[in-house]
């Protein structure tokens, strides 16, 4: 067995992983991310119990039970290069022998559900409704330095680039499936089904303008327009398909739910946004226990 060294697996002094603060036996096996860490106990307060909480930097969890069943929430902070780092480490917890420093032979999978905040870019997706990514496509170029080739599909890529005359001088855009199973849980009439756009920031990245120029002002149409076979982008975001990718890439399988409090297209913005998440929490948290 291959001895992973010091230097790529990172420990503090009492045996925690580095950036997330957390030991083998701190998580369970159903994870729900939040990029914002004072959401994460917007959601613990619905739990019977709270056995474990911790927090360094950003990133925050919170261990309990809803209805008997345990459940961890994380706060991801914002982007992909969070993403990277959330993602990783709790499959260390889980899939890495930290006294040997050695991967294990048996391999454990963890269902993870993203709880996001987005906003719409088809009009005929309102505000203060959800959204299920059925996909998620990379914007950003994160995943490009992982080996790929077995899990992006490249029909759906290749039709986007020609859409959207992709500029070669950027990352080539990814398209990464959901689980199908996680999926079939959290879908309903009161869901949408879209691919969510993950942008590699807020503003330009997104097509917002404030003082600096974009290189591509139509990009967003461009984006808003795409159809391949059904298969439309619903909404923008920074962290769902590097949720996606690296969960496939690991073995484990992961969802984003996204609540739609603005329509990019429309210019609405809900005048309830908090309401919609707290639905949207709560919408969570008895579809995983159903």
């Amino acid at each position: 067995m291959i001895r992973i060294k010091e230097s790529e697996l990172i420990l503090n002094p009492d045996g925690s992983i580095y950036h997330l603060n957390l030991k083998p036996g701190d998580i369970s096996d159903t994870l729900l991310f939040v990029g914002d860490q004072n959401r994460v106990e917007k959601i613990s307060k619905y739990f019977d119990t709270i056995e474990f909480s911790t927090q360094k930097r950003e990133f925050k969890t919170q261990t309990g039970t809803y209805k008997g069943k345990r459940i961890s929430v994380i706060s991801t902070g914002i982007g992909s290069d969070n993403i990277d780092i959330v993602l990783n480490e709790l499959d260390a917890l889980t899939n890495i022998d930290f006294t040997t420093r050695t991967i294990k032979e048996k391999l454990n999978s963890l269902n993870i559900i993203r709880i996001g905040t987005s906003g719409s870019i088809q009009s005929d997706i309102p505000v203060d409704s959800f959204v299920i990514g059925t996909h998620g496509l990379d914007l950003n170029g994160m995943l490009h330095f992982y080996e790929l080739e077995d899990i992006s599909n490249h029909e759906i890529e290749n039709a986007f680039i020609k859409h959207t005359n992709w500029n070669s001088n950027k990352a080539r855009p990814i398209i990464i499936n959901n689980s199908l199973e996680l999926e079939k849980i959290f879908e309903s009439k009161q869901t949408f089904r879209g691919v969510i756009g993950t942008a590699g920031g807020f503003y330009g990245p997104q097509g917002r303008v404030l003082r600096l120029a974009i290189k591509d002002s139509e990009l967003n149409n461009k984006i808003n327009s795409f159809n391949y076979n059904g298969y439309r982008i619903s909404n923008l975001e920074m962290e769902t398909a590097s949720i996606y990718g690296l969960s496939r890439l690991l073995g484990h399988k992961a969802i984003s739910l996204n609540a739609i409090i603005a329509n990019r297209v429309n210019r609405t913005f809900s005048k309830n946004p908090d309401k919609t998440i707290e639905s949207l929490i709560l919408y969570t948290l008895d579809r995983l226990v159903s």
